[in-house]
């Protein structure tokens, strides 16, 4: 059953319009798209003209009051109004609020090309929030977490422990030479900052974000979660006790950055660990040959 969408500003003349056309373009089969207006006038020409930049012919379209809408059968409602009053849409929806400027004008000042640039940024906003919106519909169940975990590394470990110590408003569970952690129990947070250690830091000093799950069960149930979902595995279900003793499983998101899943072992695992300490790898065929 396809998604009913209904986009909503004042005169339903652009930003709403350019947004039906381009969810209709986007979503595809996966939604029913709509829109009206609090006080409809008439599509903008400057819309149909950008919005035929993009290949999509809006030029059929027509400005309806909110009125005509059924709204029993809207699933999410998104208003796109910035500094206007939004029309309401009364009863139990989903909304979302996407507060673009009116790319319409009435300054005679303005060159067409002015105006015309103005509709093309409001079109290109809507079109970037539409992509991601297009990633969301029919997300898949991810592991079930229990709490977050981020891995930074820093020049002075001192300074960057005060600060985070005052962001966090406690000091932190443990410190070493080589790394402070911090736990916030009510913020499901585990954050460690890591010292440099002759590393080169840049804008992006990321070491690492995981995810704790509950058990070794869990671990290998996010494996097969993340291979259904078509996320980059890097390295495959394991337990390792070299460092903290952990079952894992290692993904890369969209660029690159390394996210571990990970559970802490029970005192029956840690009993069990091996005199090499060498992995145990949980799934079959995954191990390295």
């Amino acid at each position: 059953m396809p998604l009913t969408i209904l986009f909503l500003c004042v005169a339903n003349s652009a930003r709403s319009q350019m947004a039906e056309g381009l969810a209709r373009a986007l979503l595809g089969d996966s939604a029913m798209v709509l829109s009206a207006g609090s006080a409809p006038s008439q599509v903008n020409p400057h819309a149909i003209a950008v919005m035929a930049e993009r290949g999509i012919d809006i030029s059929g379209h027509r400005s309806k009051p909110v009125t005509v809408i059924d709204t029993a059968a809207v699933d999410l409602v998104i208003t796109l109004c910035a500094e206007e009053v939004c029309p309401v849409l009364p009863g139990r929806v989903r909304r979302l609020h996407w507060p673009i400027a009116d790319p319409a004008s009435a300054d005679p000042a303005l060159a067409e090309g002015e105006v015309r640039a103005r509709f093309r940024s409001a079109r290109d906003q809507i079109e970037a929030r539409l992509l991601v919106l297009r990633g969301l519909l029919a997300l898949p169940e991810g592991p079930a977490g229990t709490e977050f975990h981020a891995s930074i590394r820093v020049a002075d470990l001192a300074a960057s422990a005060r600060f985070y110590a005052w962001l966090f408003g406690t000091w932190p569970k443990e410190w070493t030479d080589r790394y402070v952690t911090f736990l916030r129990p009510d913020l499901a947070l585990n954050f460690v900052l890591l010292a440099r250690e002759g590393k080169a830091l840049h804008h992006d000093t990321l070491f690492h974000l995981g995810l704790a799950v509950a058990d070794r069960a869990a671990v290998i149930d996010a494996y097969t979660r993340a291979t259904a979902f078509g996320a980059s595995i890097v390295k495959p279900p394991r337990t390792t006790w070299k460092g903290t003793p952990l079952h894992e499983l290692w993904l890369a998101d969209p660029d690159g950055n390394p996210v571990e899943i990970y559970a802490r072992l029970t005192e029956a695992e840690l009993a069990a660990r091996p005199a090499d300490d060498e992995p145990l790898y949980l799934v079959a065929g995954t191990a390295p040959a």
